[in-house]
């Protein structure tokens, strides 16, 4: 028969079974309340816990109720409470996921929770990391005046708490560096689907950017550029007063590289040029408006689509200033010297010669 347990016993065995807390522990608990400025997590016989705010993790929608894991970071506060992080808890677990996806190359989704104009911040298993504008597909890159940087910023807050698919693109625990790259998740995709096109194709596509060389265009993940003198047959001074951001554009691919389209939406259509130009023959006056003027001589505008030009030599010789000779807007007779249809050229003398326009 066993000896009875005496009360010291008894004592000695309770104590043994009180888990005592260490600081850097890992512990499980239940949230209690959610407050402005901190968390309290229900530990059991261990006690309560508190949570700052700033140690709660960015990429969880907690409540009351939730299980959640924490990290000890100080045994006990003044008030009772064990000081917690959830951050730092999901960030040691977070690190080694991190570096299984690195090494696996999957794709995962991470939703942003804050936006400046280098990129999207972002976290993932509760690891902060950083998404650059550089590494960004072509429906999400900010495509602006390069003077714009407030409309960067603001295209950007757009997609703030949107999910999006990423692969890790670089990650180092000890510098507490991860990047993300959205242009990588879709890469093998982008591949497929460039296979898939051919010069000449007709596509349509969404404007995702107007900039003053030209238009940029998102087509299924691509990346289309259509040039400022791709636009219209007719001259064009400001891409945006023919397309705006979010519309849909109709074009005709006339090159393809490793990673864009070279798009026309003006060769969709027949170029007016070789019909107005018909109505205008060699040695004919004509009359048109003067639209530009040039160290190199003036262009005018003879009809919507036909722009010619006088050269200086045509004024004189090198030394003649056109701006001394024409006003900008002013409607002036010309002599059609020659006609180029190959070049799409018309070559101009002012009627009467050097004499008469001075």
């Amino acid at each position: 028969m066993a000896n009875p347990l005496t009360m010291d016993d008894l004592l000695a065995q309770a104590s043994d079974s009180v888990k005592q807390l260490t600081t850097g522990e890992v512990v499980h608990g239940t949230i209690l309340s959610i407050k402005k400025h901190e968390v309290l997590i229900d530990l059991g016989p261990l006690g309560v816990g508190l949570v700052p705010r700033r140690e709660v993790s960015m990429s969880n929608n907690y409540a009351e109720g939730d299980e959640v894991t924490a990290s000890v970071v100080e045994v006990e506060l003044d008030n009772g409470y064990s000081l917690l992080s959830m951050r730092k808890a999901a960030r040691d677990r977070g690190w080694d996921e991190v570096a299984a996806k690195l090494e696996s190359g999957e794709i995962v989704t991470v939703t942003p929770y804050d936006a400046n104009r280098g990129g999207l911040l972002a976290e993932y298993e509760g690891v902060r990391g950083f998404l650059p504008v550089s590494q960004l597909s072509a429906e999400h890159y900010p495509r602006v005046g390069s003077s714009d940087k407030d409309e960067i910023l603001q295209r950007l807050n757009v997609l703030v708490n949107k999910e999006i698919r990423v692969r890790i693109l670089d990650a180092d625990r000890k510098a507490n560096k991860l990047i993300f790259s959205e242009k990588e998740a879709i890469k093998e995709g982008l591949a497929e689907r460039f296979e898939k096109l051919s010069v000449g194709d007709t596509i349509k596509g969404i404007v995702t950017g107007v900039v003053d060389f030209g238009v940029f265009v998102n087509v299924e993940g691509i990346e289309g550029l259509i040039h400022i003198s791709e636009i219209s047959w007719e001259r064009v001074n400001n891409p945006s007063d023919y397309v705006k951001v979010g519309q849909t554009v109709e074009a005709k691919i006339i090159a393809i590289d490793k990673e864009r389209l070279s798009l026309s939406m003006k060769q969709l259509t027949k170029d007016p040029w070789l019909d107005e130009v018909e109505q205008f023959k060699s040695g004919e006056d004509v009359e048109g408006t003067v639209t530009r003027i040039t160290p190199f001589g003036a262009f005018v505008q003879l009809s919507p689509a036909v722009e010619a030009l006088v050269h200086v030599s045509e004024l004189g010789g090198d030394g003649t200033d056109p701006e001394k000779v024409f006003t900008l807007n002013e409607r002036k007779t010309f002599t059609v010297l020659e006609i180029d249809k190959d070049n799409r050229k018309i070559s101009l003398s002012l009627t009467g010669g050097k004499k008469n326009s001075l």
